[in-house]
């Protein structure tokens, strides 16, 4: 609760106010994620899956060529559905694999471990909850080759700074040779994204509204929700998308014993999701002296699987 509220604080003082993701993940906003991976418009959870149902042999037998042995972790793993293919597909080809999932929540992961070894007899699974910038330090190190995946596109979450930050700190934890996969969201046509974070039903409205709801169920805060408008952006120049919480009126509004006053029309900045071009994913590996081994996109080239060595 301090971390949230002193967040919060920090973000509503800011001269340009923003509001960090990470707290939208109540259960309620949980709830709400969930239904936007499910609509229409939100693309990005259907390339990844249809990549993974197309490509994971392929992935599976590029690595095992390299080794027999394996260690898998999972960076923000959830509950093991989004890996299932993977993992089936390295099972045949390596005498040995280690799944480490790693996530903030020990619940969802109990969950990855059932849904893993019920579908996946036989694979060594070994939850690791907490923070993962804390945890994948603490993993044990041994001679066994490493693969790091990082999937869901969330190296978009990163400003382009950040995510070099982020594939340093992957590096570091890493011994030479060991590799990375990581999801992209690629660029294309801007009124397709535009629609990902604008969906006609207003899920993710209401996922972005919730916030405030949060905010004021659990910090005392006073925010009218109906004062508020959920507006995204998208640069198809940058590859920025952004979402926003647009104050409707002038208005001050009380978090606690704190006040914040906001202009009309003045926007808070809830959630920035970063699109990548290949000569972009191209440089993050130059930038951070990794090598691109090899790309694994969808059908429709909106998304990618690259796969890094260290």
């Amino acid at each position: 609760m301090k971390d949230f509220e002193k967040e919060v604080k920090k973000g509503l003082s800011n001269k340009s106010k923003t509001l960090p993701t990470k707290y939208f993940y109540d259960a309620k906003g949980s709830e709400l994620f969930q239904e936007i991976m499910d609509l229409e418009e939100y693309y990005l959870p259907a390339c990844e899956r249809e990549i993974l149902k197309d490509s994971s042999n392929q992935l599976a037998a590029n690595i095992s060529s390299l080794c027999n042995e394996i260690e898998i972790i999972g960076l923000g793993a959830g509950d093991g559905t989004k890996t299932v293919e993977l993992l089936k597909a390295f099972m045949p080809l390596f005498q040995d694999i280690d799944y480490y999932p790693l996530d903030i929540s020990a619940s969802i992961l109990e969950e990855n471990k059932e849904n893993l070894q019920a579908s996946i007899p036989g694979l060594s699974v070994k939850p690791v909850a907490g923070n993962y910038f804390k945890t994948l330090p603490k993993l044990p190190q041994s001679e066994t080759k490493r693969l790091i995946l990082f999937m869901g596109a969330n190296i978009g979450n990163y400003s382009p700074e950040k995510a070099i930050e982020f594939v340093r700190f992957l590096k570091e934890n890493s011994r030479t040779n060991d590799l990375l996969l990581i999801a992209f969201d690629l660029k294309k046509d801007p009124e397709k994204i535009l629609a990902a974070y604008n969906d006609k039903e207003g899920v993710t409205a209401k996922f972005n509204m919730n916030l405030l709801a949060r905010i004021n169920n659990e910090l005392n805060g006073k925010f009218d929700l109906n004062q508020f408008k959920h507006f995204p952006t998208y640069d198809p120049i940058s590859g920025v998308c952004k979402s926003h919480l647009v104050s409707l009126e002038a208005q001050t509004v009380s978090i606690g014993d704190n006040t914040y006053s906001f202009k009309a029309f003045e926007a808070i900045q809830t959630e920035v999701s970063i699109k990548y071009d290949l000569s972009e994913i191209e440089k993050l590996a130059t930038d951070t002296g990794i090598k691109l081994i090899k790309h694994f996109p969808d059908s429709k080239n909106y998304y990618t699987l690259a796969l890094y060595q260290v």
